[in-house]
């Protein structure tokens, strides 16, 4: 296999990682881009000594940390205070602010067994967690749990000893125990029942159809749209942001399916005057047995060249999108 191959061959699970640690895909594909610099700059000094695999993990860790040092940690507007009640007075974007981003499973090869593989530790409610802990303990935390490396090898790549990292993982998984929210501990409902329940939420959400809504949130959903910190929980709340947010109407929007962080995810479009549809934000759902449990709907049309998806589509044909993009 040439250099050039066996590079290629890691790039997707080299962006996974470094997303792991940054919790940003825009800073992921940076410091990946700047690890393979360094990589051909550097192979003649390589020397065999681990794979080339290993090498690489060890350059982009350490860019990771370097990075860490000069940003903040990525948010999703849960964890910057109680749950919104009215959606007429939402706060202000914060453009500004370190949001989370979402993960597109198409990066990882378009391997349906490495998304399976991948789906827990790429979670949101994983990564978003991940954000409270010490770069240097996030570090020690995926290099063993995610990727079961031994005790010794993290050592040394991170230049300490194998009691410190021993002591970093509990640490770790302590504080994680402690953020893991509760929804994560139900599985997705079994095909087809799974498939069924996106088919009916595309159709509600296209149509506007608010009683057909909420009869697929659960009780205690969630939804957030950052840029935006407000967000809301329950059944009820989430309802009126719809009615309040939704506007009815045949054909105004349409929804492209995707999938990110292994859960599935929709692209939604909205008409624009010339009557072509312009790309406005990307929703990552939880669902559960019960239905639909969360949304993140981050309004960021600038994530979807990473989906694949253009910025600007003619109208649809009739459900002629339904897993376009997954």
């Amino acid at each position: 296999m040439s250099l050039e191959a066996e590079f290629a061959r890691y790039r997707g699970e080299l962006i996974a990682h470094c997303y792991r640690m940054l919790g940003s895909l825009h800073d992921a594909e940076d410091v990946v881009q700047e690890t393979y610099l360094r990589a051909w700059r550097g192979f003649a000094d390589f020397e065999g000594r681990s794979s080339v695999r290993t090498w690489l993990y060890r350059i982009a860790t350490r860019l990771s940390l370097n990075a860490l040092k000069h940003s903040s940690r990525r948010l999703v507007p849960s964890a910057l205070g109680a749950p919104g009640g009215d959606p007429g007075a939402l706060e202000a974007p914060l453009l500004e602010s370190g949001w989370l981003e979402p993960f597109p499973d198409r990066l990882l090869g378009g391997d349906p067994a490495l998304v399976v593989g991948a789906r827990q530790s790429l979670r949101l409610a994983l990564i978003a967690a991940l954000q409270h802990l010490p770069p240097r303990q996030r570090a020690v935390l995926i290099f063993r749990d995610v990727l079961a490396w031994p005790a010794a090898e993290v050592a040394a790549l991170l230049g300490t000893t194998t009691a410190a990292v021993n002591s970093s993982l509990q640490r770790a998984r302590s504080r994680l125990a402690e953020l893991a929210p509760a929804e994560e501990e139900f599985g997705e409902p079994e095909e087809p029942g799974r498939r069924a329940l996106l088919d009916r939420y595309a159709r509600a959400f296209e149509r506007a159809d608010l009683a057909a809504l909420e009869g697929l949130l659960t009780e205690d959903v969630r939804w957030e749209m950052p840029p935006v910190p407000t967000w809301f929980r329950g059944r009820r709340e989430v309802m009126r942001l719809l009615a309040a947010k939704l506007r009815p109407g045949e054909g105004l929007r349409f929804l492209v399916e995707s999938s990110a962080n292994g859960r599935p995810a929709f692209a939604l479009y909205g008409r624009a005057g010339d009557g072509s549809y312009r790309a406005r934000y990307l929703q990552v759902l939880t669902l559960t047995g019960e239905g639909l449990a969360g949304v993140l709907a981050f309004h960021r049309p600038g994530l979807f060249p990473f989906f694949g998806l253009p910025a600007e589509l003619p109208a649809p044909a009739p459900a002629s999108r339904r897993g376009a993009a997954r």
